[in-house]
């Protein structure tokens, strides 16, 4: 398919699309709390993304019947919301892809259950980290191989994982495009930056092995393999004349 570059047009669709996708993680706070069920969490996305005229992408894509992915803990991505009460304690991501007119926006964030402990906190606030850092190799004439190095550096320097099973994608005009932006890289490496690129990072920090193994029985539910804490963040990315804007980070707040 090839790297698409987005027109003017085509970025304020998405941008809009991002934007929505945004406020629906900003909505959900209140409602993540313990004794929550994640399958009920999952209604909520869904109500409020069909009540501003757009669709979860996620709802039918291969199969999969729900509107968000929810992952606490040790899931690693995908999480298929269920009858999983929130514990008081536990760290959840939830994951939402919004199409508004025909345009893709995707993003996801790490929810604390109540008080949770420092060696959570501390995952979590270096795969906020490892975010950043990525984003700040975005730049036109960069390499999307940067993005990976610079995360998994700062990720290893803290004694964490890189999940490398799955990657950040092109978004945009569909669900996933070119490129494929993987969290663990080698600098110099890669696709060519170009301003109208649009795509996501979603980098996925493991406290544990950086591996992971898919549950049978939904055949979505990626987990660590040693059943260790896993975090993740993701903005959806535009490359611009002069650096990047991160179409998701709305609120500022991940």
């Amino acid at each position: 398919m090839g790297i698409i570059i987005k027109t003017p047009e085509q970025i304020e669709g998405i941008r809009r699309s991002s934007r929505l996708a945004a406020e629906t993680l900003k909505y959900l706070e209140p409602f993540v709390v313990p004794g929550a069920k994640t399958i009920d969490l999952d209604r909520k996305v869904e109500e409020f993304v069909r009540d501003h005229g757009a669709i979860p992408a996620t709802k039918g894509y291969k199969g999969y019947k729900h509107a968000s992915c929810i992952s606490p803990n040790e899931v690693v991505c995908h999480g298929v919301p269920n009858q999983y009460e929130l514990q008081y304690g536990d760290i959840v991501n939830v994951d939402v892809t919004t199409i508004l007119e025909g345009f893709y926006g995707d993003t996801c964030k790490m929810y604390s259950v109540g008080e949770i402990s420092p060696y959570a906190q501390k995952l979590v606030d270096v795969t906020k980290e490892c975010l950043h850092l990525g984003m700040q190799e975005c730049k036109p004439n960069g390499r999307v191989g940067n993005i990976g190095a610079a995360i998994a550096d700062h990720a290893h320097k803290h004694g964490y994982t890189v999940v490398y099973e799955f990657c950040g994608h092109g978004v945009g005009l569909k669900f996933h495009e070119d490129p494929e932006v993987a969290h663990i890289a080698e600098y110099g490496s890669g696709a060519i930056l170009k301003p109208g690129m649009t795509f996501t990072i979603e980098p996925m920090i493991n406290a544990g092995k950086a591996r992971t193994k898919v549950d049978r029985k939904d055949g979505w539910t990626a987990r660590t393999i040693d059943g260790k804490l896993s975090a993740q963040f993701e903005h959806t990315i535009l490359i611009t004349e002069t650096g990047y804007e991160a179409l998701t980070d709305v609120y500022g707040d991940f």
